[in-house]
């Protein structure tokens, strides 16, 4: 695929951006997601009750795309000094730690319901 004037002697093929190589021989990887800005998001939590009378607090709301859900995750449970999961795109902090969480996500900038 070319650019201008294709046809013409004025054509000048497509060149990748990155490394300047003609699209068709690039072999830059694809470029990353861009991240979404936490002030963008909206965090819904929640505390849920689980097999065997466990308690989790759940944080769902944010997107898998954009996000760094594992980097996330293990800032929370530093916080909440628990164990977690990530499953299907929610977070799961063991324990009833809603205040916690609602904290931390509140002071790196995520909105907050529930």
């Amino acid at each position: 695929m070319g650019r201008l004037f294709a046809g013409t002697e004025f054509f000048q093929p497509a060149k990748c951006e990155r490394c300047g190589e003609l699209e068709e021989n690039c072999q830059c990887p694809a470029a990353p997601t861009p991240r979404i800005p936490p002030e963008r998001q909206t965090a819904k939590l929640a505390v849920e009750k689980r097999k065997k009378g466990k308690v989790v607090t759940v944080v769902r709301g944010l997107p898998v795309e954009g996000n760094d859900l594992p980097e996330l995750l293990s800032t929370l449970k530093t916080a909440c000094g628990a164990g977690g999961t990530l499953k299907e795109g929610t977070l799961e902090i063991q324990g009833p730690h809603l205040e916690r969480i609602r904290e931390t996500l509140v002071k790196i900038g995520y909105r907050v319901t529930g």
